[in-house]
């Protein structure tokens, strides 16, 4: 694909998490991009908190989960009440097959600023107060109209490529391309603030106290403080809640003993539940808070938005460096779905919150004690939160395995369309990596060989040779095999409790921990068939 005109081939617009986290993963890439925001800098206000391990994933294939973990505090359970009284709780930090096995709280300045500080190393920078007016399609890129922000007189008109629209809830991007923003808006209105709280507050806890009049949900702060949450009726105000009316509801819906010392953020907002009818819209791509927006129950729109960008990001960048552009279809037949799988989840538990009927309350509250006491709400809720279980089958970015293919005979279980599990691996050369996820942390496509045969080893050397040098092949070999002479790729061997199977396997990994396609290495096997059908970028090129 050619790269039209002097600019950089990609206009990320918004500098959130979610456009930062897709400009990372395009220059971790290779591939240059422009990013503007119509803010003076890097957020104040704390907005979005907890980070699941899905997000937390993608933020260590981007280098910065040290900088964000060190800042965060690990929750270790949630908590349900109701008239005072506790009927139900989840623990967290139990979740197996990832390196992040709960959830940490970290107000939302801290996690952009990681993100930033890793965009300025990648050589990137943000052009800060500069907006975006609108996009309308021209030739085979888009055309933007932007210019500084509140300065309508000084415009820049331009044609990229690509854009991003990662530009929050009211993306002008979106609106100018006519893209529905379908769904409904909560008839109540939600209060926060962040402050010191006294009293019997919960250290590690997030708590949720359930009353006939609304919902109260107090969550710890790094370096002290909490979180506290209401809904109410609406009453016509849109200033931010005061001191008198934040504590006229501590007392009336929290536990006894509890009082409000000092605020030092406070904010009054509508909840909506909305997707995007369209992810994609030829060359632009819609993420994060411009694709959909939910409630901010289990703290899911951070993590989806980071994920997005992710997604886009490879995928784009796959696509600039020769993958074939249908690589990008994936990109809302599969983020679209999810989104709205969060919207349902959240809006679920949304309106559980907010049950009035004394009946379909006694029902509530049963049913939360029973699933509780027999470990069923920590089992399906804790996965479905954390955002690393997808179901990607379908999606053309991922390939049928062969007639008889057994996933339990390669590593990790591989499946297509399904995140590969964990391995140990025992290091022989060119990789340090002592499991399967550490080796796949760094974010690249992946091809795993294994097999105990001299076939093996020659499929891995085979495909190094065809494949860029910024795609990793590992060879798994035997428990008893050697590394072959001056490999040129990876090699280790599986953990003591298993060898590689029989004759062999290859495995396409793609940088998300998907498995993209299998195949077995029979008499029939070809490197080049097999690369044909995988998404990987050509040859290396010139992006500038």
């Amino acid at each position: 694909m050619s790269l039209p005109g002097p600019h950089p081939p990609v206009l990320v617009v918004g500098a959130g998490p979610t456009g930062l986290a897709a400009a990372c993963t395009l220059l971790q890439n290779g591939v240059p991009c422009r990013v503007v925001e119509r803010r003076a800098g890097i957020a104040e206000e704390p907005k979005a908190l907890i980070l699941w391990s899905g997000a937390l994933e993608v933020l260590r294939r981007l280098g910065v989960h040290e900088r964000v973990i060190g800042q965060s505090l690990p929750l270790a359970s949630a908590s349900y009440f109701s008239s005072g009284r506790r009927i139900g709780g989840v623990r967290f930090g139990g979740l197996e097959g990832t390196a992040f096995p709960g959830p940490v709280c970290l107000p939302q300045p801290g996690t952009e600023q990681a993100l930033h500080d890793r965009l300025l190393e990648l050589g990137g920078s943000v052009e800060w107060s500069t907006q975006v007016h609108s996009v309308a399609p021209a030739g085979e890129g888009m055309r933007v109209v932007l210019g500084p922000s509140g300065d309508p007189d000084t415009r820049e008109e331009s044609t990229v490529p690509w854009v991003v629209a990662a530009d929050g809830s009211r993306s002008a991007v979106r609106e100018s391309l006519g893209v529905a923003f379908e769904g409904d808006t909560y008839d109540r209105v939600f209060l926060l603030s962040d402050g010191v709280v006294s009293g019997p507050v919960p250290e590690r806890e997030a708590q949720y106290h359930l009353t006939p009049d609304g919902v109260l949900v107090i969550v710890p702060l790094p370096g002290g403080g909490h979180r506290v949450f209401f809904d109410t009726a609406p009453d016509g105000e849109t200033e931010p809640p005061g001191d008198e009316l934040l504590a006229r509801l501590l007392a009336e819906r929290g536990p006894g003993g509890l009082r409000i010392e000092s605020v030092w953020w406070r904010s009054r907002f509508r909840v909506h539940a909305r997707v995007a009818r369209e992810f994609r819209r030829g060359r632009v791509l819609i993420a994060g808070d411009a694709a959909h927006l939910h409630s901010p129950a289990g703290g899911q729109g951070l993590n989806t938005g980071i994920q997005d960008g992710f997604d886009l990001g490879w995928k784009l960048a796959s696509v600039l460096r020769g993958a074939p552009e249908s690589l990008l279809d994936s990109y809302p037949l599969e983020r679209r779905p999810t989104a709205q799988t969060v919207v349902r989840s959240a809006d679920q538990q949304t309106r559980t919150w907010m049950v009035r009927a004394p009946l379909a309350r006694l029902v509530r509250d049963t049913l939360m004690r029973v699933l509780s006491a027999s470990g069923l709400l920590e089992k399906r809720l804790v996965p479905q939160l954390a955002q690393i279980s997808p179901d990607l089958r379908e999606s053309p970015a991922v390939t049928a395995p062969p007639p008889g293919w057994r996933a339990r005979d390669a590593v990790g279980g591989a499946l297509p369309g399904r995140r590969i599990g964990d391995a140990p691996l025992v290091p022989v050369a060119g990789t340090e990596a002592d499991s399967l996820h550490a080796y796949l942390a760094s974010g690249r496509q992946a091809l795993l060989v294994g097999g105990s045969s001299r076939r093996a080893a020659d499929a891995a050397a085979e495909l190094r040779d065809a494949v860029p040098a910024d795609v990793d092949v590992l060879l798994l070999t035997g428990r008893e095999g050697g590394a072959p002479d001056s490999p040129g790729h990876d090699v280790a061997r599986l953990g003591p409790s298993k060898a590689a199977a029989g004759a062999g396997w290859v495995v396409h990994v793609r940088p998300d921990a998907v498995v993209a396609s299998v195949a077995v290495l029979d008499a029939g096997w070809r490197a080049r068939d097999f690369l044909d059908a995988a998404p990987l970028p050509g040859a290396e090129r010139s992006l500038k």
